[in-house]
């Protein structure tokens, strides 16, 4: 597909973005299409994801990775943030948040190498020096010391915080970005008796019908979900 073609998809991007309280955003428009035909391009050489479409690829991809942007720029208020990406797979979301945030510093991590071969190819051709890859297992790698550790659609609450927790800084929050409200996991991360979601945020994805939802994990002595 052309690159005149993805140009067809800008009034939608414009409209998912006012639609998320993302007006100050259109700007970056061009580089989120840059990036979706980034991905449609290089899909069939590091099967990236199983959707073909650029168009899905867009909703369900994109949108998807917009939606969590203003959350966490509410809880980070613009400060100096480090953003580990968990199991980052295409760079969802964390270049989506390298494009919204230039003044973050994002970490994708994947344990597939052709993965993080194209975040950092990605990362090149999008002009984001703010974006780096790293491969490995994310258990056994040394802690990132993370403002934000994140993952989006990754594992189970229990799993995520287990292989991941290791990764935040001491006043770091966990994210997990779900689809339907799980209320199984959220049972079984809270029979673990150390950690609880302390919050959780329905996101609104633009042109999407199915439910999605944003979870912040943290010590259970610390917090109550609410």
């Amino acid at each position: 597909m052309s690159s005149n073609a993805f140009t067809e998809f800008k009034p939608a991007l414009l409209a998912a973005l006012e639609q998320l309280g993302m007006t100050s955003d259109v700007g970056r428009a061009d580089l989120l299409l840059a990036y979706l035909q980034q991905l449609q391009h290089w899909n069939k050489a590091y099967n990236l994801t199983a959707i073909r479409k650029p168009e899905d690829m867009l909703i369900q991809h994109v949108f998807d990775s917009l939606a969590v942007v203003p959350v966490l720029r509410q809880h980070r208020h613009g400060r100096d943030t480090l953003v580990a990406d968990m199991g980052s797979g295409a760079g969802l979301p964390g270049i989506i948040l390298g494009i919204c945030q230039p003044d973050w510093r994002i970490v994708c991590v994947d344990a597939v190498g052709k993965k993080t071969a194209f975040i950092r190819q990605a990362a090149g051709a999008l002009g984001l020096p703010n974006v780096r890859a790293l491969h490995g297992r994310i258990e056994a790698m040394e802690s990132l010391q993370a403002d934000i550790v994140v993952s989006r659609a990754f594992a189970s609450l229990v799993d995520f915080v287990e292989i991941s927790a290791h990764h935040r800084a001491d006043d770091g929050v966990l994210w997990a970005m779900k689809g339907q409200h799980p209320e199984d996991e959220i049972r079984q991360l809270q029979a673990t008796g150390r950690w609880a979601v302390v919050s959780n945020t329905t996101l609104q994805v633009p042109q999407l019908s199915a439910q999605r939802c944003l979870l912040e994990l943290g010590p259970k002595e610390s917090h109550d979900y609410r």
